[in-house]
């Protein structure tokens, strides 16, 4: 007999859920492995439904030090709270065992981001196309919007909503971020380039009053769909080792400013970050680019 079965209300709870709830047996597996993994934590003297906070607080840390994952002690809690929110309901017990607890913060994944010699290798292999079929004319329009992406950190949404009006200036470009927010961004020499070449191939395409900046084959605005699925394509026929989408030459556009120049604040404008904390996460891409220099350059960090 396990641990948690050696209390009725666990398995009334768990008849219950598959019953009433329709609980799949994945969910049901899942519950009773939480519990049974709460009851050891606690001993054999203690029943589940006496524990106050206190002791589930304990529980959760005893489980942390045997090495188990944030994202599983969140799973693991989430399972308790199932079945404390159960015994509230039948008033087995006066409160909440579980209000306020809180299982350890998941580390925040960092943005993947393309190296400088990627990023080149991206950009570079789409040049000298000339405009004489169709297929020229796309590749025209997917390295502008490539050079784009790199060159001032626009989101997919934003790209894809830009009209050919949001060329403010030759070197500047209007975007509408979240929260229908205006912001002016650079562009640089090469993206500027790139654009005029595929302006005149777009005027081509598009459909009369088709507004869009970037437009399909069939002249109508090109979708954020449309956009990944030819940058994956760009990425594929340079040969590049990694799934690229357009979200990771934003990160690349921020992280290798950040290398360069150090300005957390012009990057936060930059990338239309509401707050400082969003862009901070660059610092620690930056980090990781100045520890791989480190280990490869410092003369106390190479090994013998």
């Amino acid at each position: 007999m396990d641990a948690s079965s050696r209390i009725p209300d666990v398995e009334r709870f768990l008849a219950e859920l598959q019953s009433q709830r329709r609980g799949s047996e994945a969910t049901l597996r899942a519950y009773r492995h939480d519990l049974q993994l709460l009851a050891e934590a606690v001993g054999e003297e203690r029943p589940l439904h006496g524990l106050t906070g206190h002791e589930l607080g304990r529980a959760l840390m005893r489980l942390h030090q045997r090495g188990l994952a944030p994202s599983s002690l969140a799973r693991i809690l989430s399972g308790w709270r199932a079945y404390y929110r159960w015994l509230l309901a039948q008033a087995a017990i006066a409160s909440d065992p579980c209000a306020g607890l809180k299982a350890p913060r998941r580390g925040r994944p960092l943005p993947k981001a393309l190296s400088v010699d990627q990023a080149q290798a991206l950009l570079d292999g789409g040049d000298g196309h000339e405009e004489a079929g169709d297929d020229d004319r796309l590749t025209l329009r997917d390295q502008a919007i490539a050079e784009l992406l790199y060159s001032s950190g626009l989101r997919l949404a934003e790209l894809a909503s830009l009209d050919v009006d949001a060329l403010a200036d030759g070197d500047e470009l209007r975007v509408t971020g979240k929260r229908a927010k205006t912001r002016i961004v650079p562009v640089g020499s090469k993206a500027r380039a790139a654009i005029a070449a595929w302006l005149p191939a777009r005027a081509q395409m598009a459909n009369q009053d088709e507004q869009a900046l970037f437009v399909n084959r069939r002249g109508g605005r090109l979708s954020t769909r449309g956009i990944a699925r030819r940058l994956d394509q760009l990425a594929r026929r340079q040969g590049l080792p990694v799934h690229v989408h357009p979200h990771m030459l934003r990160h690349a556009c921020a992280s290798h400013l950040l290398q360069s120049s150090g300005d957390l604040r012009a990057i936060q404008e930059l990338l239309g970050h509401a707050s400082i904390a969003t862009t901070q996460i660059y610092t620690h891409l930056d980090w990781q680019h100045l520890a791989k220099v480190y280990d490869a350059a410092h003369p106390r960090a190479k090994r013998k």
